[in-house]
């Protein structure tokens, strides 16, 4: 039989060693797994992380190994390239920092060293090296030890589990398709039972083979995984017997479902419509990266359930295979994704090739996942180049040959033109936008996504990421760029209301459901980190616009009044808004009634409050309250308001007469104008000087590396889609370094120059 032991404590490690050493070693840092040595410096900015090898060194003795005829080493996870040596002699190279791979140990002694060089060093091969997200060294999931008998269910096989599971819905019944690979099979049988959630067996069969096991097990009146409103699961085990004996067993969980995507309709489970609205996931915390725990785990899911998401985009790599049952339990449907993003490699083609046969291999039972992705903003630089069109291709076709029943998708930038061939080499597609936080308007999402709609009606599209940041900054009368949590609020208010208006879209994922780890970045007043969450880096707050969604989303009925951090005020009157999924909602203040209010198309309410002194709010709907405080001040709080100094050029510092031009008006409403276009032209001198003289002190090496700001490529689509962005919002994109005293003469000039009626 099968026997797996974990050996995630005591270990030695050491930082930068390239060699692995023939004894153990002395004076090393003991520790236990999961383990990542960039848990503060990939975390704190200025992009200066540690990027190179690590070296993990364990002592085994024989007595440690699980009985067995036949042993393996799994590791679920070491970033991003790894080099496994078993007494002395390497037996492993890997290559790919998400996935799970096993090496086989042979000639084991009585005393034995295992030692693992870890690698997540910049190179040109290997997946991931320029993304919005830090790439974090080590061995940072489990490590288990595998003995089997000589006749053995596959584990050579791209770390999957040597059983294939294909259920088929047929009318009243499903058809399940088993198939499994062994090893030194001849003479054995494999037997397959299934059982229903509660222990019940529900129907059994067996297959002979020399080379691998298939049978179909037919179900009566099945019970459908259905999302989150049912997400039911049967069981396999699989037995593989010789000479009568069971000799190795496996048991999986799998659910059986169908899906559609239509262009129209959109995602449609079971034959019911069933509109994806979720989340996207990175998974890293405070202090300990991606070494996550199971119960790190369970926490993003029940917050995930929690806000009433039923999707959730799993980014940009491969995800624990705990966190991957959790969202089959939990009914999550999911977008699966290798880490081909931002930068085509020349040299990459194999990686991305290893990487998605993993992916699918290793995840292929999984109910909850429908579309397995390519790549994410791989245009960049360009869409326009035929070795990233043929990776692409060559992707779509290992997909679709390694797994007929799940679609192909793609995640794109936003400035990429819908009409380019890579858009279209997917079976569905879906864009990357930030409409009303990079630049234009968050008003700008349906009338783009209705002009794809029409131009090409049989291709299903979705919204994979969309979203701006929030910190403990706060205004009364928020902004696009001031990071306050109201803006973020009233942004992703607006996006509801546009979303629900496109029924068409099928799936979209807000960007992000928490808070990340980017080393490269210096926004919002605080380095290192992507505040695009709903929900903070540590999981302990849950920022407005999460409670937005759960009051659109969520069955679970509440109240939740916004802006509780945002205490004192200035302004004699102040709006206060409440979010809630019932039918009415009544405010006090001070226990006297301001108003009630019902509940219209959208789940949110907005009362007009006089600030005066110190009060007590009560949101009330039935059982339901919520409670905050507000008080009046002469003079704005500065601790509310972001101030980056230095040449950050801050909203406040931005003057805005009325009817007057300024920097933070769109590119389009700016060129309406004579005098604006002459603006422009002086702009887009500065703009094309400073571009020649920041390519001209680059380098080899720091083109690699990922700036603190989103950077595009200039073509034909970029100059459209630019009209929609802010003139502070372009240069911060293009990371120009235009000094701010520049910029307010800038703003100054603008400020000359009355506003288009």
């Amino acid at each position: 039989m099968r026997n797996i032991k974990k050996i995630n404590d005591a270990w030695l490690f050491s930082k930068g060693v390239k060699a692995a050493p023939e004894v153990m070693p002395e004076q090393w840092t003991a520790l236990d797994l999961p383990f990542t040595w960039n848990g503060l410096d990939g975390q704190d900015g200025g992009n200066d992380y540690y990027r190179g090898k690590g070296c993990f060194v364990k002592r085994l003795k024989s007595s440690d190994f699980p009985q067995g005829d036949v042993h393996y080493i799994q590791f679920d996870g070491v970033n991003s390239s790894a080099e496994v040596f078993f007494n002395g002699k390497l037996i492993c190279t890997h290559h790919g920092g998400y996935s799970t791979f096993r090496a086989r140990l042979d000639d084991i002694h009585d005393e034995n060293i295992l030692c693992v060089i870890a690698d997540n060093s910049v190179n040109d091969t290997v997946y991931p090296q320029m993304a919005d997200f830090t790439f974090y060294g080590g061995i940072y999931r489990d490590v288990s030890l595998i003995g089997v008998k000589n006749q053995h269910f596959e584990l050579d096989y791209f770390g999957g589990s040597g059983i294939k599971i294909t259920p088929t819905v047929v009318d009243d019944h499903a058809e399940v398709e088993v198939v499994a690979y062994a090893k030194n099979s001849e003479g054995c049988k494999a037997v397959f039972t299934v059982f229903s959630e509660d222990g019940a067996e529900v129907a059994s069969s067996e297959s002979d083979s020399a080379e691998n096991f298939r049978t179909t097990i037919k179900i009566d009146n099945p019970h459908l995984w259905h999302g989150t409103r049912s997400p039911y699961l049967y069981s396999l085990k699989a037995e593989l017997v010789f000479e009568d004996l069971i000799v190795d067993e496996i048991s999986i969980s799998f659910g059986i479902r169908s899906f559609e995507i239509d262009p129209d309709k959109g995602f449609i489970l079971n034959g019911e419509p069933y509109p994806l609205r979720g989340v996207a996931r990175h998974q890293d915390r405070p202090q300990i990266g991606n070494a996550l725990l199971h119960e790190h785990h369970l926490e993003d899911i029940e917050l995930i359930t929690e806000m009433g998401a039923n999707t959730v985009r799993l980014a940009h790599y491969q995800h624990s295979q705990d966190f991957y049952e959790l969202c089959d339990k939990y009914g999550l449907v999911v977008w699966a994704e290798i880490p081909y993003i931002s930068e085509h490699l020349k040299k990459g083609f194999d990686n991305t090739k290893s990487q998605m046969q993993e992916l699918i291999i290793q995840n292929y039972n999984h109910p909850s996942i429908v579309v397995w992705g390519l790549s994410n903003e791989i245009s960049m630089n360009s869409a326009l180049n035929s070795d990233l069109i043929n990776n692409h291709k060559m992707l779509n076709d290992l997909a679709h040959s390694l797994d007929k029943t799940r679609k192909t998708v793609l995640a794109v930038l936003s400035l990429c033109s819908p009409d380019e061939e890579y858009v279209h080499l997917t079976d569905v597609v879906s864009y990357n936008h930030y409409f009303g936080w990079y630049g234009g308007e968050v008003s700008m999402y349906k009338p783009w996504y209705d002009k794809f709609h029409k131009k090409y009606p049989n291709k299903a599209i979705g919204l994979s990421e969309y979203g701006c940041e929030a910190l403990n900054w706060h205004s009364s009368q928020p902004m696009q760029g001031d990071y306050t949590e109201e803006y973020q609020a009233y942004y992703h208010e607006e996006m509801i209301k546009q979303i629900i208006d496109m029924p068409y879209l099928w799936a979209t994922h807000v960007w992000n459901m928490f808070d990340f780890a980017a080393d490269a970045r210096a926004e919002g007043g605080e380095n290192g980190m992507n505040h695009k969450g709903l929900v903070s880096f540590d999981r302990k707050y849950k920022k407005d616009s999460f409670y937005a969604y759960k009051a659109w989303l969520s069955t679970e009925p509440f109240v939740h009044i916004c802006s509780k951090r945002y205490i004192k005020r200035v302004e004699e009157n102040t709006k206060i808004t409440v979010y809630s999924n019932l039918n009415e909602v009544s405010l006090y203040v001070d226990g006297k009634l301001i108003s009630t209010q019902k509940k219209e198309k959208y789940p949110f309410f907005y009362f007009n409050v006089p600030n005066v002194g110190s009060q007590v709010l009560l949101a009330k709907s039935g059982e339901y309250t919520d409670t905050a405080t507000i008080e009046k001040v002469e003079e704005f709080e500065a601790s509310y308001r972001m101030d980056e100094g230095g040449e950050v050029l801050n909203w406040f510092e931005i003057t805005c007469p009325e009817g007057r031009l300024s920097i933070n008006d769109n590119i389009g409403t700016i060129m309406s104008t004579f005098r604006g276009k002459l603006f422009m032209l002086k702009l887009a001198k500065i703009i094309i000087n400073k571009l020649k003289s920041k390519k001209s002190k680059q380098t080899d090496d720091n083109q690699k590396e990922m700036s603190a700001s989103r950077s595009f490529s200039i073509n034909k689509t970029t100059i459209e889609l630019a009209k929609g962005f802010s003139v502070k919002r372009v240069v911060q994109m293009l990371n120009l370094g235009i000094p701010k005293a520049q910029m307010i003469e800038l703003n100054e000039a603008l400020n000359k120059i009355k506003k288009p009626k």
